[in-house]
């Protein structure tokens, strides 16, 4: 439940066409619903702008069902992150889609508001981390692009699209290897930009950390840096700015 679903529930009861007890069963979920091996938390988007998202990995299958279905038979939406394609299928939720390249469920989702977050990736190899952070903010109601492939192996490639890097609200770079994307990309956008370091690369990349070392140690003011392989925390982060969503709003 969010801000405005909770205004329209009591207008209806001010204006007399939802009983008081009806909303009362409504409002019950509040702030949480213990379904047995987890306590859901639909109280989320109405305290934080962002509901709860289900991390699948690590977790039972049928865990993630229970908690899935409780927060879609709530909301009407749900967003999923690395989950397997039984998962998807196990749901029975006639709208969700699986997104397998980034191991991604959805249903439902907000419509797109104004502002563009731009998503770009280093190589092919990012695409994954990439395609988390991308369907994260468009599933919460960011504008998104993506535009993959412009590493620094071949720059010219991102020079080609710098109009486009101009017109960002704010942009999300997913980078492996080096990690050096996100300070080329800081050096000509006058918007946010968020690095993602990306587990992709040779034996000293150390599985993201040369990439996460380099975008934390970046000469160019005022780029944020979230976790290795963390598209997801990208997502959020962006569509926040993109949007300025506020805790509570």
């Amino acid at each position: 439940m969010d801000a405005a679903v909770l205004i329209r529930l009591l207008q209806q009861v001010k204006d007399g066409t939802l009983s008081p007890e009806t909303a009362v069963e409504r409002l019950k979920s509040l702030p949480f619903e213990f379904v047995g091996s987890a306590h859901v938390d639909h109280h989320r988007a109405l305290r934080q702008g962002i509901p709860e998202v289900v991390f699948a990995e690590g977790k039972a299958p049928e865990d993630v069902v229970r908690i899935s279905r409780a927060i879609y038979d709530r909301s009407g939406r749900l967003l999923v992150t690395r989950a397997d394609e039984e998962v998807h299928k196990a749901l029975g939720i006639k709208d969700a889609v699986y997104h397998r390249r980034c191991r991604v469920i959805t249903a439902g989702g907000a419509e797109p508001e104004s502002g563009l977050v731009l998503v770009l990736t280093a190589g092919t190899s990012d695409i994954a981390v990439a395609e988390e952070a991308a369907i994260t903010a468009s599933f919460l109601g960011s504008r998104v692009e993506t535009l993959y492939d412009v590493g620094v192996a071949g720059i010219h490639r991102l020079f080609a699209y710098v109009d486009r890097i101009r017109e960002a609200r704010v942009i999300v770079v997913a980078a492996g290897m080096e990690g050096a994307l996100p300070s080329v990309v800081g050096g000509i956008a006058e918007c946010v930009v968020i690095g993602v370091p990306v587990s992709t690369g040779y034996g000293t990349s150390f599985g993201g950390l040369a990439a996460l070392f380099a975008m934390l140690n970046s000469c160019v003011p005022g780029i944020a840096v979230v976790n290795i392989d963390n598209g997801f925390g990208a997502g959020c982060l962006a569509h926040r700015i993109n949007t300025g969503v506020k805790t509570g709003s």
